[in-house]
């Protein structure tokens, strides 16, 4: 099942996506006509791990990490599928990276690894947007830096799915799930253990290697099998 959230002329609205319609309590709402999807869900935070594929380290040319590793994003990073992504005036480039992510369905701490399936909603897409040129984590923090979506996909394991980037058409990176150095449950809990996360809460976990430079004008697409295509334009500075 697709969840999903969109603002239509009765408000933001709920429900279930099915071949561009979205279904809800209240009506059913044709996208691109009565509805714009919203991102997924409205978190408290976005949680990135970061090194968390092996060729993304060689690519990187960094060292395997002995725990999961973690940034933060704020949740005005958010933004949904569709939208343009405004450039940054501070950034000398922007540079995406396409990850799988996790929704947050209830409030959760010291969640075990087996018991992590009970407190994920499903699964969805993330574009860790990074402003190059800025020092230190200040490169991940800035409003639209985390496109979040379609929708969160209920009905799917994370464990062993395709993925694929695109930009302006010519694929960037592709890879599996599998090799994640980390699983998701892994990274839940381990992050459950400090902090308590919120329902709505996103957490990424991190790209296979090549992630790069989106040029203004450029779509990044980002694709991960049994969720759908998360796809969005930089604008011109």
């Amino acid at each position: 099942m697709r969840l999903a959230r969109a603002e239509t002329e009765d408000g933001v609205v709920t429900g279930t996506y099915n071949d561009g319609v979205l279904v809800t309590d209240t009506g059913d709402y044709e996208l691109g006509e009565e509805a714009e999807l919203l991102p997924p869900s409205e978190p408290t935070t976005v949680y990135c791990a970061g090194r968390n594929y092996e060729d993304y380290l060689k690519h990187k040319g960094n060292e395997k990490p002995e725990q999961p590793h973690f940034f933060l994003k704020p949740s005005t990073a958010v933004c949904p599928d569709g939208a343009e992504i405004p450039y940054p005036a501070f950034a000398e480039g922007l540079g995406y990276a396409g990850e799988l992510a996790a929704v947050i369905d209830e409030t959760a701490k010291n969640v075990p690894v087996s018991d992590v399936d009970s407190v994920v909603r499903g699964y969805t897409i993330l574009n860790d947007l990074d402003a190059i040129g800025q020092p230190g984590a200040a490169m991940k923090v800035f409003d639209n830096g985390a496109p979040v979506g379609p929708w969160i996909e209920t009905d799917v394991s994370p464990q062993n799915l395709d993925m694929k980037t695109t930009v302006g058409g010519d694929v960037r990176q592709t890879g599996n799930t599998s090799e994640m150095l980390f699983t998701p449950a892994e990274i839940i809990a381990f992050l459950s253990e400090r902090v308590t996360l919120q329902p709505g809460d996103v957490i990424a976990f991190g790209s296979p290697a090549n992630p790069g430079e989106v040029e203004p004008g450029e779509t990044v697409e980002i694709w991960y099998e049994g969720i759908g295509t998360l796809a969005n334009e930089l604008s011109h500075p």
